[in-house]
Protein backbone atom coordinates (compact mmCIF):
# COMPACT_ATOMS: atom_id res chain seq x y z
CA UNK A 1 0.00 0.00 0.00
CA UNK A 2 1.58 3.59 -0.99
CA UNK A 3 2.26 5.93 2.09
CA UNK A 4 0.11 8.96 1.72
CA UNK A 5 2.70 12.01 1.81
CA UNK A 6 2.28 14.47 4.58
CA UNK A 7 3.24 18.10 4.84
CA UNK A 8 4.53 20.23 7.50
CA UNK A 9 4.01 24.01 8.20
CA UNK A 10 5.08 26.37 10.29
CA UNK A 11 3.36 29.25 11.28
CA UNK A 12 -0.04 27.18 10.44
CA UNK A 13 -2.39 29.13 12.63
CA UNK A 14 -3.19 31.89 10.28
CA UNK A 15 -2.60 33.87 7.34
CA UNK A 16 -0.72 32.24 4.53
CA UNK A 17 0.35 28.92 7.01
CA UNK A 18 -3.45 28.25 7.23
CA UNK A 19 -3.88 28.73 3.70
CA UNK A 20 -1.35 25.99 2.56
CA UNK A 21 -2.63 24.03 5.04
CA UNK A 22 -6.01 23.96 3.23
CA UNK A 23 -4.74 24.04 -0.39
CA UNK A 24 -2.22 20.51 0.73
CA UNK A 25 -4.92 19.39 2.59
CA UNK A 26 -7.63 19.65 -0.83
CA UNK A 27 -4.37 17.87 -2.54
CA UNK A 28 -4.74 14.93 -0.33
CA UNK A 29 -1.64 15.42 1.89
CA UNK A 30 -1.66 14.71 5.50
CA UNK A 31 -0.78 17.78 7.35
CA UNK A 32 1.64 18.72 10.18
CA UNK A 33 0.70 22.10 11.55
CA UNK A 34 3.00 24.22 13.78
CA UNK A 35 2.68 27.37 15.54
CA UNK A 36 2.33 28.32 18.99
CA UNK A 37 -1.01 28.45 19.49
CA UNK A 38 -2.59 25.29 20.22
CA UNK A 39 -6.24 26.80 19.85
CA UNK A 40 -5.85 28.21 16.73
CA UNK A 41 -4.06 24.66 15.53
CA UNK A 42 -6.85 22.61 16.79
CA UNK A 43 -9.51 24.41 15.39
CA UNK A 44 -8.18 24.37 11.78
CA UNK A 45 -7.25 20.98 12.42
CA UNK A 46 -10.84 20.20 12.97
CA UNK A 47 -12.26 21.56 9.94
CA UNK A 48 -9.42 20.42 7.59
CA UNK A 49 -10.14 16.79 8.70
CA UNK A 50 -13.56 17.47 8.37
CA UNK A 51 -13.63 18.67 4.52
CA UNK A 52 -10.83 17.06 3.18
CA UNK A 53 -10.89 13.53 5.48
CA UNK A 54 -6.42 14.17 5.97
CA UNK A 55 -4.99 13.32 8.88
CA UNK A 56 -3.94 16.29 10.57
CA UNK A 57 -1.38 16.47 13.69
CA UNK A 58 -0.83 19.42 15.48
CA UNK A 59 2.47 20.06 17.40
CA UNK A 60 2.77 23.50 19.31
CA UNK A 61 6.30 25.07 19.11
CA UNK A 62 7.87 28.42 19.69
CA UNK A 63 10.67 28.30 16.47
CA UNK A 64 12.33 31.43 17.94
CA UNK A 65 13.66 29.14 21.12
CA UNK A 66 16.63 27.53 19.82
CA UNK A 67 16.05 23.81 20.62
CA UNK A 68 12.56 23.97 18.95
CA UNK A 69 13.26 22.57 15.53
CA UNK A 70 14.99 19.52 17.16
CA UNK A 71 12.54 18.61 19.39
CA UNK A 72 9.46 18.97 16.46
CA UNK A 73 12.01 16.71 14.18
CA UNK A 74 12.62 14.09 17.07
CA UNK A 75 8.72 14.19 18.24
CA UNK A 76 7.59 13.14 14.56
CA UNK A 77 10.89 10.67 14.08
CA UNK A 78 9.54 9.13 17.58
CA UNK A 79 5.88 8.46 15.62
CA UNK A 80 7.08 6.93 12.22
CA UNK A 81 5.96 10.74 10.53
CA UNK A 82 8.20 11.33 7.57
CA UNK A 83 7.79 14.76 6.04
CA UNK A 84 7.58 14.71 2.20
CA UNK A 85 6.68 18.59 1.63
CA UNK A 86 8.06 21.44 4.22
CA UNK A 87 6.82 24.84 4.15
CA UNK A 88 8.66 27.16 6.21
CA UNK A 89 6.13 30.17 6.70
CA UNK A 90 6.72 31.56 10.16
CA UNK A 91 8.12 34.70 10.47
CA UNK A 92 7.30 38.01 12.52
CA UNK A 93 7.99 42.13 11.23
CA UNK A 94 10.28 41.89 13.41
CA UNK A 95 12.23 44.99 15.33
CA UNK A 96 14.20 47.52 14.56
CA UNK A 97 18.10 46.64 14.51
CA UNK A 98 19.58 49.73 15.62
CA UNK A 99 17.22 51.34 17.64
CA UNK A 100 16.17 48.58 19.65
CA UNK A 101 18.83 48.05 21.99
CA UNK A 102 17.56 44.22 23.48
CA UNK A 103 20.15 42.13 21.53
CA UNK A 104 17.66 38.48 23.28
CA UNK A 105 14.72 39.91 20.89
CA UNK A 106 16.91 40.58 18.00
CA UNK A 107 18.93 36.74 18.62
CA UNK A 108 15.27 35.42 18.65
CA UNK A 109 14.28 36.98 15.30
CA UNK A 110 17.42 35.69 14.04
CA UNK A 111 16.49 32.07 15.02
CA UNK A 112 12.54 32.33 13.68
CA UNK A 113 13.50 34.42 10.71
CA UNK A 114 16.66 32.10 9.40
CA UNK A 115 18.77 29.60 11.74
CA UNK A 116 15.10 27.56 12.58
CA UNK A 117 14.21 27.57 8.58
CA UNK A 118 18.04 26.49 7.97
CA UNK A 119 17.97 23.97 10.98
CA UNK A 120 14.41 22.29 9.54
CA UNK A 121 16.04 21.94 5.85
CA UNK A 122 19.28 20.17 7.74
CA UNK A 123 16.59 18.06 9.65
CA UNK A 124 14.17 17.32 6.95
CA UNK A 125 15.51 16.97 3.96
CA UNK A 126 18.22 14.65 4.09
CA UNK A 127 14.92 11.80 4.06
CA UNK A 128 13.69 13.11 1.42
CA UNK A 129 16.62 12.98 -0.88
CA UNK A 130 16.97 9.24 0.26
CA UNK A 131 13.38 8.67 -0.39
CA UNK A 132 13.60 10.69 -3.99
CA UNK A 133 11.01 12.92 -3.53
CA UNK A 134 10.50 16.25 -1.69
CA UNK A 135 8.71 19.48 -2.09
CA UNK A 136 10.34 22.52 0.52
CA UNK A 137 9.26 25.83 0.04
CA UNK A 138 10.89 28.74 2.02
CA UNK A 139 8.26 31.68 2.27
CA UNK A 140 10.53 34.89 1.87
CA UNK A 141 9.44 38.31 1.15
CA UNK A 142 9.31 40.58 -2.20
CA UNK A 143 11.14 42.39 0.99
CA UNK A 144 14.08 40.52 0.35
CA UNK A 145 14.57 41.49 -3.33
CA UNK A 146 15.28 45.44 -2.21
CA UNK A 147 17.27 47.81 0.21
CA UNK A 148 14.98 49.92 1.82
CA UNK A 149 15.31 52.63 4.72
CA UNK A 150 14.56 51.46 8.30
CA UNK A 151 14.62 48.27 9.97
CA UNK A 152 17.45 46.62 8.93
CA UNK A 153 16.21 42.96 10.29
CA UNK A 154 13.24 42.07 8.12
CA UNK A 155 14.45 42.43 4.33
CA UNK A 156 17.90 40.61 4.78
CA UNK A 157 16.56 37.97 7.28
CA UNK A 158 14.57 37.21 3.63
CA UNK A 159 16.99 37.81 1.59
CA UNK A 160 19.15 35.02 3.42
CA UNK A 161 16.04 32.44 2.26
CA UNK A 162 16.11 33.27 -0.63
CA UNK A 163 20.14 32.63 -1.25
CA UNK A 164 20.13 29.74 0.76
CA UNK A 165 16.79 28.27 -1.10
CA UNK A 166 18.77 29.21 -4.48
CA UNK A 167 21.84 27.23 -2.88
CA UNK A 168 19.61 24.29 -2.26
CA UNK A 169 17.67 23.74 -5.35
CA UNK A 170 20.95 23.82 -7.45
CA UNK A 171 22.39 21.54 -4.94
CA UNK A 172 19.30 19.23 -5.10
CA UNK A 173 18.67 19.54 -8.91
CA UNK A 174 17.90 15.55 -10.23
CA UNK A 175 16.90 13.97 -6.75
CA UNK A 176 13.51 14.72 -6.57
CA UNK A 177 13.40 17.15 -4.09
CA UNK A 178 12.64 20.64 -5.53
CA UNK A 179 13.16 24.20 -3.50
CA UNK A 180 11.27 27.50 -3.90
CA UNK A 181 11.68 30.57 -2.30
CA UNK A 182 8.15 32.02 -2.58
CA UNK A 183 8.52 35.63 -2.36
CA UNK A 184 4.76 37.94 -1.59
CA UNK A 185 4.44 41.34 -2.26
CA UNK A 186 2.10 42.71 0.63
CA UNK A 187 -0.56 39.91 1.03
CA UNK A 188 -3.92 40.10 2.66
CA UNK A 189 -3.47 38.40 5.78
CA UNK A 190 -3.60 39.23 9.59
CA UNK A 191 -0.07 39.54 9.45
CA UNK A 192 0.00 43.19 9.80
CA UNK A 193 -2.48 44.01 11.92
CA UNK A 194 -0.35 41.46 14.16
CA UNK A 195 2.52 43.38 14.01
CA UNK A 196 0.36 46.68 14.74
CA UNK A 197 0.91 47.88 10.92
CA UNK A 198 -2.67 48.29 9.69
CA UNK A 199 -2.99 52.25 9.79
CA UNK A 200 0.28 51.64 7.02
CA UNK A 201 -1.70 48.91 5.10
CA UNK A 202 -5.53 50.94 4.85
CA UNK A 203 -3.14 53.68 3.25
CA UNK A 204 -2.12 51.84 0.75
CA UNK A 205 -3.81 51.11 -2.71
CA UNK A 206 -5.34 48.61 -3.07
CA UNK A 207 -3.61 47.14 -6.42
CA UNK A 208 -0.71 46.60 -4.38
CA UNK A 209 -2.18 43.51 -2.19
CA UNK A 210 -2.93 40.03 -3.70
CA UNK A 211 -4.95 37.34 -1.69
CA UNK A 212 -3.21 34.61 0.05
CA UNK A 213 -5.17 32.16 -1.62
CA UNK A 214 -3.43 33.20 -5.02
CA UNK A 215 -0.36 33.64 -3.14
CA UNK A 216 0.05 30.21 -1.88
CA UNK A 217 -1.42 28.42 -5.11
CA UNK A 218 1.56 30.22 -7.21
CA UNK A 219 3.98 28.89 -4.63
CA UNK A 220 2.52 25.33 -5.00
CA UNK A 221 2.43 25.99 -8.54
CA UNK A 222 6.11 27.11 -8.64
CA UNK A 223 7.71 24.32 -6.48
CA UNK A 224 6.45 21.36 -8.64
CA UNK A 225 7.71 23.23 -11.53
CA UNK A 226 11.14 23.86 -10.01
CA UNK A 227 11.61 27.17 -9.90
CA UNK A 228 14.34 28.18 -6.95
CA UNK A 229 12.58 31.72 -6.45
CA UNK A 230 9.07 32.73 -7.20
CA UNK A 231 7.88 36.51 -7.11
CA UNK A 232 4.11 35.78 -6.13
CA UNK A 233 1.86 38.15 -8.10
CA UNK A 234 1.80 39.38 -11.40
CA UNK A 235 2.53 43.04 -10.57
CA UNK A 236 5.80 42.13 -8.49
CA UNK A 237 6.91 39.63 -11.49
CA UNK A 238 6.81 42.90 -13.42
CA UNK A 239 8.45 44.92 -11.23
CA UNK A 240 11.27 43.01 -10.03
CA UNK A 241 14.25 43.34 -12.95
CA UNK A 242 13.77 46.43 -12.25
CA UNK A 243 14.46 46.56 -8.03
CA UNK A 244 17.55 44.20 -9.60
CA UNK A 245 18.99 47.13 -11.74
CA UNK A 246 22.27 48.66 -10.52
CA UNK A 247 20.24 51.81 -12.03
CA UNK A 248 17.66 51.79 -9.90
CA UNK A 249 19.46 50.45 -6.82
CA UNK A 250 21.43 53.55 -6.89
CA UNK A 251 18.25 55.40 -7.28
CA UNK A 252 16.98 53.66 -3.78
CA UNK A 253 20.78 54.68 -2.13
CA UNK A 254 20.10 58.38 -3.61
CA UNK A 255 16.54 58.68 -2.11
CA UNK A 256 17.33 57.12 1.26
CA UNK A 257 20.27 60.25 1.45
CA UNK A 258 17.15 62.95 1.58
Amino acid sequence: MTRKRTALITGASAGLGAEFARQLAAAGYNLVLVARRRDKLEALAADLHQQFGVDVLIEAADLSEQGAPRALFDALHAGNTEVDFLVNNAGVAGSDLLTDRDWDEHRAFFQLMMLAVAELCHLFIPGMRERGFGRVINVASVAGRIPRVGGCNYGPSKAYLIALSEDLAVTLHGSGVNVCALCPGYTHTDFHSTAGLQDMKDAMPGFLWYDAAVVVREGLWAVERGKPIYLSGRLYRWLDPLFQSLLTRRLFRLASRH
